[in-house]
């Protein structure tokens, strides 16, 4: 663990320390933080973006436990601990449920232990993966999850890093192709239905690693092809089974038949 955070950069601004600054969490750097400001200038709403998001992740984990009975969640792209994290959420609802995250962060890494509380009758592991590698994930997975029943995979926020919309599927029918019918995808991103969040989006990009990229509702659906999707199907955060003010942040929850 020391190796790899020894090899951090402090003066590289990342995605998992910025969205940290924006959620109000301690784990990040002065190039973080002269990111997020630069952004929260052009879109002030962006933190509370942040938050919005969040809440989103504990609906669609409460909904996916006590309504779609799944005890196994496999979160890629986790970042760094905050609030209400997966397995603080799931276990509250059902204290047997499973939790793997999955992140390939050198600074999350050095925090995995603040993500591996568990209750005693439920587990949760970290796995120092990338999201483009789908079977090492699985196979390091598999440890502490029974690929053999239904899992849940959360995808919040992370396929708007990989820029083509084929990889992005090709990814999540890697992921799903090991998982039996009645697993879930939850995921949210970014859409560009905003002139403002396309503008502090190209900041991020010219600042921050890795790059993202905006998708439109639309493309989004795509993403969810051959899944079930969930009602009310694809839909700003605020408005998965909420009442909130339309963001450019859209979620889904896909169920494989």
């Amino acid at each position: 663990m020391a190796e790899d955070v020894s090899r951090l950069d402090t003066n590289v601004p990342e995605t998992a320390r910025i969205w940290n600054y924006l959620l109000g969490g301690a784990d990040n750097f002065a190039a973080d933080r002269a990111v997020g400001d630069q952004i929260m200038a052009t879109l002030p709403q962006l933190a509370d973006n942040a938050r919005l998001s969040r809440a989103f992740l504990v609906r669609a984990v409460r909904f996916l436990v006590l309504e779609a009975g799944i005890r196994q969640f496999l979160d890629i792209g986790t970042g760094l601990p905050t609030a209400d994290n997966t397995h603080q959420v799931a276990q509250a609802a059902a204290p047997d449920a499973r939790v793997v995250y999955v992140d390939n962060d050198p600074l999350v890494l050095a925090h995995a232990r603040e993500l591996l509380t568990s209750t005693p009758e439920g587990a949760t592991d970290y796995v120092h993966e990338d999201l483009r590698d789908p079977e090492a994930i699985l196979r390091a997975a598999a440890r502490t999850l029974d690929l053999d029943k239904p899992v849940a995979l959360a995808l919040m926020g992370v396929l708007g890093h990989i820029e083509s919309d084929h990889t992005a599927r090709s990814i999540l029918a890697r992921l799903l192709r090991n998982l039996p019918s009645g697993s879930y995808v939850a995921m949210y991103d970014g859409a560009d239905t905003d002139p403002a969040t396309r503008e502090a989006t190209r900041i991020w990009n010219v600042s921050a690693n890795p790059k993202y990229h905006l998708r439109s509702p639309e493309r989004i659906v795509h993403l969810f092809e051959g899944l079930e999707l969930v009602h009310p199907g694809v839909v700003p955060v605020t408005k998965w089974r909420s009442d909130g003010l339309e963001i450019s942040q859209y979620c889904a929850v896909g169920r494989k038949p």
